[in-house]
């Protein structure tokens, strides 16, 4: 870690993950018998504040809960991984979000959310948290709270000129006056082809679908692309860097082992391609274990996976 101790932002989801291993995933319609059962800690934002906490950043996270007991066991795991709750809020008007995932013997998974409180979390909650983000070197949101929240976020961190990180996950059509904020924008493939049509299945096709999404008003893309690694493209370049070879074991929260330590690196002031590269390590080192958050490394777990 650099001298400076990393300041990040996250507005974002929180769910509680109900994980079920088995050997393949079900067909539609098929009842199989699965192996272990885990409640863990989970949603997109609260993975990728937990990844950047794990590497030593100070993290914000901005989220709702409900009033339940997922909430409280959330709340509790935050604490202890070092994640500022100041700005997550609780409401009695919805249940906390909960996902249901599937993750078979070769680590791919299959997920259903219900969102609950986390379509709770409006503009208010974020701009509540005005000074946090003018503070912060980076702020990183994703798409499983309503559009206009991360919308304000976008506006916040531009008018403070701090670096705005979209994760396009659940993936789904952005509005150009969003997409004009964005300074990284980080699509998986199936999220890349769902914004700009062209159907991502190697490199090449990763790089004219980084293309088009640069042309759209982005000013840097970083497509992953799971086990091949990825490419990264803004108006100087595009690299393709490759994956680091591991057992896989659960592939959950990869992509946001990525985006939460890529965001870490971009607030210590790294170039892109490095923060990225970086980035590519964390997440290669979180598909070898079990869960979200739990997957997590910590600064001095990268650094010697990186020397190995």
């Amino acid at each position: 870690m650099e001298k400076h101790t990393p300041k990040i932002v996250v507005v974002g989801s929180s769910n509680m993950d109900l994980v079920v291993k088995s050997e393949r995933i079900p067909a539609a319609g098929e009842t199989i018998l699965g192996g272990d059962f885990i409640v863990v800690p989970g949603g997109k934002g609260a993975n990728q504040a937990v990844a950047a906490a794990k590497l030593g950043a100070h993290v914000c996270f901005i989220a709702k809960l409900g009033d339940d007991v997922f909430a409280a066991q959330s709340l509790r795991n935050f604490k202890k991984e070092g994640v500022n709750t100041n700005h997550i809020q609780q409401t009695q008007d919805a249940p906390s979000g909960v996902a249901l995932i599937m993750v078979d013997a070769k680590g791919e998974n299959s997920i259903v959310v219900a969102p609950g409180a986390n379509l709770k979390l409006s503009p208010e909650d974020v701009k509540a948290a005005e000074t946090e983000i003018a503070a912060a070197g980076a702020v990183v949101a994703q798409l499983e709270v309503p559009l206009d929240t991360i919308q304000c976020a976008a506006e916040l961190a531009n008018s403070s000129s701090v670096p705005f990180v979209l994760d396009p996950a659940p993936a789904r059509d952005l509005p150009p006056e969003l997409l004009a904020m964005v300074d990284v924008l980080t699509p998986n493939e199936t999220e890349a082809q769902i914004l700009t049509g062209i159907e991502v299945t190697d490199e090449e096709s990763a790089r004219a679908a980084s293309k088009s999404l640069l042309k759209r008003g982005v000013k840097a893309v970083i497509l992953t692309l799971a086990s091949k690694g990825f490419v990264l493209a803004d108006s100087d370049q595009t690299e393709y860097v490759s994956a680091h070879k591991v057992e896989a074991v659960d592939s959950t929260a990869a992509g946001d082992a990525f985006t939460g330590s890529l965001a870490v690196g971009i607030a210590q002031g790294k170039p892109l391609l490095d923060a990225a590269s970086f980035a590519n390590y964390v997440a290669a080192l979180s598909v070898t274990r079990m869960g979200a958050q739990s997957s997590m490394p910590t600064l001095q777990q990268v650094q010697s996976f990186m020397s190995s």
